[in-house]
């Protein structure tokens, strides 16, 4: 069985507190051997370090949200980076930008974004990238920011072919999730284009379910059903979407 790898996943989450042991049980199932777990803010830690500490599949990073900027975010940026500086994480992560929501803090968002790239480029690790809404002011973020240790992945990716290629030509992967899945998602115009090396693959659980799924609670396991969609847009084996984005994934965090 070929393995894969989930490159983003919010286990610790209440969501998941009755049936974590069976929802592992069935990603490894699926041959899934690596969970990365990305940070939402202070409220997230515990749970997630409690998570990585008692499974041996899962791996967490540490990053502060978008969604979770607002007036008092320097506070929240002084425990990121304070967590940072105590070991080694897998990335930074989750962070990035979101005009989906709410614009209030929009100037926070993009400062807090670029300390976070910062620091990602000072411990030399890749950052974790969420965009909603936002594509475009977040390749133009990474763009002025203009350093060559920067790498990373734009997670959940949903853009056009113009800003997949902007994207990979920054030197970051795309993240492809179950909106792959979806009937008016519009990667089935932009993956069959795309370069199968500049991709990994994730669900984002506990959203975003891919369908058959649609609507319920998301899982790793999941991950084998991004896959198969990838492989049918992409017109590629399965074995190989498989193979070619586990390494994908081992590059981007290693």
């Amino acid at each position: 069985m070929e393995t894969l790898i989930e490159t983003h996943a919010h286990i610790y989450l209440d969501q998941f507190e009755k049936d974590l042991d069976e929802v592992l049980d069935r990603a490894k199932e699926k041959g899934v051997e690596k969970i990365y777990m990305p940070n939402i803010d202070h409220t997230s830690i515990d749970d997630m370090l409690k998570v990585e500490e008692t499974s041996a599949i899962c791996v967490a990073m540490m990053g502060l949200h978008p969604c979770s900027v607002n007036k008092t975010f320097e506070k929240e940026l002084y425990l990121m980076e304070d967590w940072l500086s105590k070991r080694e994480w897998s990335a930074v992560g989750e962070i990035g930008t979101d005009l989906y929501w709410d614009k209030t803090f929009w100037p926070q968002q993009q400062e807090a974004f670029k300390i976070q790239c910062n620091w990602a480029i000072e411990y030399d690790r890749p950052v974790v990238i969420h965009c909603r809404e936002s594509i475009d002011e977040t390749i133009h973020l990474v763009e002025e920011i203009n350093n060559e240790k920067l790498r990373g992945v734009f997670h959940c990716f949903g853009g056009t072919m113009e800003q997949a290629n902007k994207i990979i030509e920054l030197g970051f992967y795309l993240g492809i999730g179950g909106v792959s899945t979806f009937k008016n998602g519009g990667l089935d115009q932009v993956l069959p284009k795309v370069n199968l090396e500049k991709i990994v693959l994730e669900t984002d659980s506990p959203y975003l379910a891919p369908v058959p799924h649609r609507g319920k609670r998301n899982e790793p396991s999941f991950i084998e059903l991004v896959a198969e969609r990838v492989s049918q847009l992409m017109n590629r084996d399965l074995q190989e979407v498989k193979s070619v984005t586990t390494l994908n994934a081992q590059t981007l965090f290693s």
